[in-house]
Order: structure tokens, then C-alpha cells, then sequence
């Protein structure tokens, strides 16, 4: 018996969401369906079992696997390629031992006779809700050869937009690491050797040198409790931040941290406007848009903002007015052209001009941030150096003078 994790609307308009356990997909339809609901979207929850922990731990399927097989996939499909043939073809041509296995187990249930989006949903780890709403949508419209190339591009949009910006954090990211790491070492181990010469002279030391043998003091006798209190807090952080309160605080606080916050903030915009392109391209209605496009936008606080937007929606109202309601976290120039897009018809149009707009805008932060890390890093090391060499130089002189 399988779980599958349901989204559907009851006869009042109302939109439900929870668990319902069946044989098969159709069987979990069928269930809903006799409970007089209309189902939405319907996605798969593998269970676990001991002997799958290893594959777990050890194996795993990254976005860049996604992209390549999608792209691969809509080409084949494109050319008339039959869709199980198309499976098993890029199954022997992808490198990652996981998908391969999957994407074999994905043809086997499609020559069984399961639509291929309900396969993939059930391998909800992999594949999102998005993707698995794309496929449907193509399924049902009888366009999927299209759509495969819709997803394919926005999913490899996505993926470069997102390395660029990873790109750009790694280098700023491995100075102040080795920087903290190496200062952490000179001033527990390196250090306290060198200021053992000025305390046994008995001289009197700058500032600056008594401020280093303290500070360098307590790193030695007390470096294991930094440690641990420094790994501790990681991980306090990052299990925080993985709960619902600690998610939404790190939505908000990522799109205020100087410099960075506009990247981040921008990013998730960007992935809205690209999805919700995507999928209403592929004739999903806006309200289902908007709620797949909140678990997209990989943001707490702009999910919940285009959660309520996707309500109001649903009751009557404009997606363009919800969104202008928060101003802080959704630009006005979004909002402001998506109301021109929602009155002329050209929403979608829309849509990918303003994801053009904003990974442009997102090229030209990196560019900046890049060009002013490189001269703030000197700045800083050279401070850092300049204050180590006076604290310990500044003493040694003295001393020669006395002699």
C-alpha cells in the first residue's frame, strides 16, 4: 500500500489538501473521486525500507542530472521517438547510477500503462510538483512534446541563473573560511608562542601587544569549547532554520543582508515569474499556477504572499492587487506590470519579460559584488596583517632599544 499526497477541490470551491493510501494511482483518484473531490494534483510518497538507507546516504540526483535529462528527453520525444523507447534511451545515457535506476523503473510502469506523470510523482524527491504538473498539463492538453521543451528551457534557465549566483558566493565564501580558520590557528597555537618572549621580559607592552596576549590567551586555554560552541551553533542554526518559524525567518532576513539580500530576493522573483510563465504556457490555470509556483520560489515569505494571492484569486479578485500589497518583498514593477498583463490578455508575455528584466538585474549585482569583494578582502587582510605586525614588532623594537 502506497501514500500519495493530494491537492483537490471540493464541490464548494474549497481546496483540500492531505493523505490518502492506495494500490496505484488510479486506485488513489478513483478514492477521491467517490468522496466527491477533484483532484488536483496527485503525487506519490515512497516509503523507506532498511535496505534502501544506503542508497539514501550514499546516492543522489542533482538539479544539473534533472536539466540534462529533461533536455534529452524533450528532444527525443520531440522527434517521434516512442516514450518508452525515449526512457530507456536516456536511462543508458545518464552517469548517475540513481536516476538510471529510476528513470528504468519510470519506463517499466509507463509500458504498464501509468500516465508518465503520475510515475514521476511518485518519485517526489527527484522530480518536484512543478514538474510533475508540467508533464500532466501536457498529458491533458496533448501538447507534452511542447511542454517537455518549455520545462526543459526553464529548467535549464533556472539552473544556470542559480550556479552564476552560487558561483559568485564561493569566492568571497573560501577567503573568509581560510581567513577565520588561519586566524583561529595563529592565535591558539602560533601566537602565544611568540608573546611568551614580551611576558618574561617584564616590559611594558603597548596596547595593542596586551590586548593580542589576551585575546590570543584565551584561544589557547579555551580553543575545544570555540570548537564545539562554533559546530553547535551551525547546526542549532541550520535545524532552526529548517523549521516552519526558522524558514520564514531566514526568508525575510536573506532578502535584507546588505548586498546579498537583492541577489537573493531576486532570484526567488525570478523563478516565479519563469515558472508561472511555464505552466500557464502549458494550460494550468492561474490559481494551481500560483500555488506550485510558491513551493518554486524556494522562499518562505514570498510562498506565503503567493499562497494568499492564489486564494484571492480563487475568490474573484486580481493576482496584480494581492502581490501590490507587499511592496517590500514583491517589487512594484511587478505587481504594476502584472496588471497590465491581466487587462491586455498578455500575461504570459509578461511574465518573460520581467524574468528578463530581473536576470539581468541579477547579472549586474554579481558583476558588482564581485568587482567590490576583491578590494574590501585586501582592505581586510591587510588590517588584520598590519594590526599583528604592530601588536608583535612594536614590542621587539622596544626591546632591541634597551639594549
Amino acid at each position: 500500500m502506497a501514500e500519495f499526497v493530494y491537492k483537490a477541490q471540493e464541490s464548494g470551491g474549497n481546496l483540500v489538501e492531505g493523505v490518502v493510501e492506495a494500490e496505484s494511482v488510479g486506485e488513489a483518484t478513483q478514492t477521491l473521486e467517490d468522496k466527491g473531490l477533484n483532484v488536483i494534483s496527485l503525487v506519490g510518497r515512497e516509503t523507506k525500507t532498511a535496505g534502501d538507507l544506503p542508497l539514501q546516504l550514499f546516492s543522489r540526483v542533482k538539479s544539473r542530472d534533472v536539466v540534462i535529462f529533461s533536455r534529452q528527453f524533450a528532444v527525443l520525444v520531440s522527434a517521434n521517438v516512442a516514450m518508452v523507447e525515449s526512457l530507456r534511451t536516456v536511462s543508458r545515457q545518464t552517469t548517475n547510477s540513481k536516476l538510471k535506476t529510476v528513470l528504468n523503473e519510470v519506463a517499466d510502469e509507463v509500458e504498464a500503462g501509468t500516465k508518465l506523470s503520475a510515475a514521476l510523482g511518485r518519485r517526489d524527491k527527484i522530480f518536484s510538483p512543478f514538474y510533475v504538473n508540467m508533464i500532466r498539463s501536457g498529458e491533458t492538453s496533448g501538447r507534452l512534446d511542447d511542454v517537455l521543451s518549455y520545462l526543459a528551457d526553464q529548467l535549464e534557465k533556472d539552473y544556470d541563473l542559480t550556479s552564476k549566483v552560487k558561483g559568485s558566493m564561493y569566492y568571497p565564501a573560501f577567503i573568509i573560511c581560510g581567513m577565520l580558520v588561519a586566524g583561529f590557528v595563529m592565535m591558539a597555537f602560533v601566537v602565544p608562542k611568540l608573546t611568551e618572549i614580551f611576558t618574561e621580559s617584564g616590559a611594558e607592552l603597548p596596547f595593542s601587544t596586551r590586548l593580542l596576549i589576551a585575546v590570543s590567551g584565551f584561544f589557547s586555554a579555551y580553543w575545544w569549547a570555540i570548537a564545539l560552541v562554533t559546530v553547535g551553533g551551525i547546526v542549532g542554526v541550520t535545524w532552526w532554520f529548517r523549521t516552519e518559524e526558522g524558514s520564514r525567518a531566514w526568508g525575510y532576513i536573506s532578502m535584507r543582508i546588505p548586498i546579498f539580500g537583492q541577489i537573493f530576493q531576486k532570484l526567488a522573483i525570478v523563478r516565479v515569474l519563469r515558472s508561472m510563465k511555464t505552466l500557464l504556457e502549458g494550460g494550468v490555470d492561474t490559481v494551481t499556477a500560483l500555488e506550485i509556483s510558491a513551493d518554486v520560489s524556494g522562499n518562505a515569505v514570498l510562498k506565503d504572499i503567493l499562497l494568499q494571492a492564489s486564494k484571492e484569486v480563487r475568490d474573484g479578485r486580481s493576482m496584480s492587487s494581492s502581490l501590490a500589497r507587499n511592496p517590500k518583498i514583491v517589487p512594484m514593477m511587478v505587481s504594476q506590470m502584472m496588471a497590465v498583463g491581466e487587462d491586455t490578455g498578455k500575461l504570459t508575455e509578461i511574465l518573460e519579460r520581467l524574468s528578463s528584466f530581473y536576470s539581468r538585474e541579477i547579472d549586474n549585482l554579481i558583476g558588482g559584488l564581485v568587482t567590490l569583494i576583491e578590494p574590501v578582502i585586501i582592505v581586510v587582510i591587510g588590517l588584520v596583517v598590519g594590526l599583528l605586525v604592530s601588536a608583535i614588532m612594536l614590542p621587539m623594537y622596544n626591546m632591541s632599544q634597551s639594549f
